[in-house]
């Protein structure tokens, strides 16, 4: 989910395996289960303090209700605090301890797991990778229909180091299982494991192929697999080719904040800010991100309107969850440049 889309590009050395898990996250803020808990649809809408009321008298009078356990590991993650995620995977140990046969318990300790390995250091990240494993195992076992863990568990066979626990062919044999639950899931994983394998012609293909149409949950994958894909496309200067993808992807998906923020930044990096700014301020008015805030900044500062752009960039700055470190340090010294 993510979303957290802000994949490593390669896989990196095994003592760098715990620092590979930030992809682990995407189920959180993306695609839900098949079996969405109570309190999804006001996540998604971002209606957190209203979340919070709701978990909290829900939990007073049972304190080891499924939903609201899992939704509170939401919000921890959402909130994106380090200092929080050891409570988040008490929470997620709490949930499959009284509900040892609900899916999304054991995936919420797969995705707090995976963050706090990711923000934790080396020897962490190394400690904690067969639980976040096993966690997404356990999770797809009880709900075969649970495509978000089992994107989690093949973005972990393909991301961590075979010595540390990947293996390119465990993670066709995710696909090959999801297979026999959803063909049209099976083939998004596909074009993600191509994409991995960097045959990126066949994967664009291929998530553009599938017909996602009336079902939300596989229509969400295809959505971020896609807008993935695109991303290496931006991370590797190819710009024009990102752009034609989400273009392509719009039209799939026209309430695709993120879509909506990668087309805005590739027609920004070819130099055509007064095509970016509407795509941008599209993105921003469906979901409003740091991520887009930014952006804003960069393409006002680029027209010319210093006013606009310290405004964006010092909404950026304040923004929650915090910018990465790279683009909070170049929103501080544009803002330097700017007054």
């Amino acid at each position: 989910m993510t979303s957290f889309s802000h994949q490593p590009s390669c896989i990196r050395r095994a003592i760098m395996a715990s620092l590979l898990l930030t992809p682990l996250l995407t189920p959180i803020l993306g695609m839900q289960s098949a079996h969405a808990h109570e309190y999804s649809a006001m996540i998604k809408a971002k209606k957190y303090a209203e979340v919070e009321r709701a978990i909290g008298a829900k939990l007073a009078s049972d304190a080891n209700y499924a939903d609201a356990l899992v939704a509170k590991v939401d919000l921890i993650l959402i909130e994106g605090k380090v200092a929080r995620l050891d409570e988040g995977v008490k929470l997620a140990e709490q949930c499959i301890a009284n509900n040892p046969k609900n899916s999304e318990c054991h995936e919420a300790l797969g995705n707090v797991l995976g963050i706090k390995a990711e923000k934790g250091g080396v020897m962490a990240g190394m400690g904690s990778l067969g639980k976040i494993r096993d966690a997404f195992k356990k999770a797809i076992e009880l709900d075969p229909k649970n495509f978000s863990a089992a994107n989690s568990l093949m973005t972990f066979y393909l991301e961590v180091p075979g010595l540390m626990g990947g293996s390119n062919s465990k993670a066709k044999e995710v696909i090959a299982e999801t297979q026999k639950v959803s063909p049209a899931v099976a083939s998004l994983l596909l074009a993600k494991f191509d994409f991995k394998d960097e045959k990126m012609e066949k994967a664009k293909n291929g998530v553009l192929a599938v017909n996602s149409s009336g079902n939300a949950v596989i229509a969400q994958l295809q959505n971020e697999i896609a807008v993935e894909i695109a991303q290496a496309l931006i991370k590797d200067k190819k710009f024009a080719d990102a752009e034609k993808m989400l273009r392509e992807v719009i039209q799939r998906f026209p309430e695709s904040s993120v879509a909506y923020l990668g087309l805005g930044r590739s027609l920004q990096e070819q130099g055509k800010a007064k095509e970016a700014l509407p795509q941008l301020e599209k993105s921003l008015s469906i979901d409003v991100t740091g991520g887009a805030l930014y952006r804003l900044g960069k393409t006002w500062q680029a027209l010319g309107d210093k006013t606009k752009a310290i405004v964006f960039f010092e909404k950026a700055l304040a923004f929650t969850p915090a910018l990465g470190t790279k683009t909070r340090a170049d929103a501080e010294e544009q803002l330097k440049l700017l007054k």
